[in-house]
């Protein structure tokens, strides 16, 4: 009997939700996203991740999500202060990276249409380890993957923060 009362307690704590809200207020039903500005020698970084954010809105939120500010009850504004790669770990045989630290630093602000901020963060910082292939043929193909992978890691970070206010 106490096993499936502890069991019920602990499904019925578990808060697991598909389409967040979570701190955001009951009357923002759309959420504009303009590019993202960019500061840094990243050719083109802003509008990879301006995308992958807008995708990921889409896909785990019921907001209408656009570009146009005028008409939506939010806006989120980033500016992309600092993107670098640093090596982290070396094939012992060939000498090459094997791995890398990406780190993307920004300044985020979601603002209701009065002004009014929801979320802000003004040294936003996103880290994260991706592995390099050591097959030089495929090195120059990767880039476009890893650019990918990063921006969709990114944005599911990111729009996890803004919904729960973190």
């Amino acid at each position: 009997m106490r096993r499936w009362l502890a069991l019920c307690l602990l499904l019925a704590g578990c808060g697991y939700h598909t389409t967040g809200r979570g701190a955001l207020p009951p009357d923002v039903h759309s959420i504009a996203v303009p590019a993202f500005t960019n500061l840094t020698r990243s050719y083109k970084i802003e509008q990879v991740l301006t995308s992958a954010v807008v995708r990921e809105f889409n896909t785990r939120t019921n907001f209408r999500i656009n570009s146009d500010p005028s008409g939506a009850d939010a806006v989120l504004r980033g500016v992309v202060t600092s993107a670098q790669v640093a090596p982290l770990t070396y094939d012992p045989t060939t000498g090459r990276i094997s791995s890398a630290l990406v780190n993307v630093t920004m300044q985020v602000a979601l603002a209701d249409r009065k002004g009014k901020v929801l979320y802000q963060n003004s040294q936003y910082i996103f880290r994260e380890q991706y592995q390099v292939s050591g097959d030089i043929s495929s090195f120059f193909e990767e880039e476009g993957p890893a650019i990918d992978r990063l921006s969709r890691d990114f944005a599911r970070t990111l729009v996890n923060d803004v919904l729960e206010a973190y």
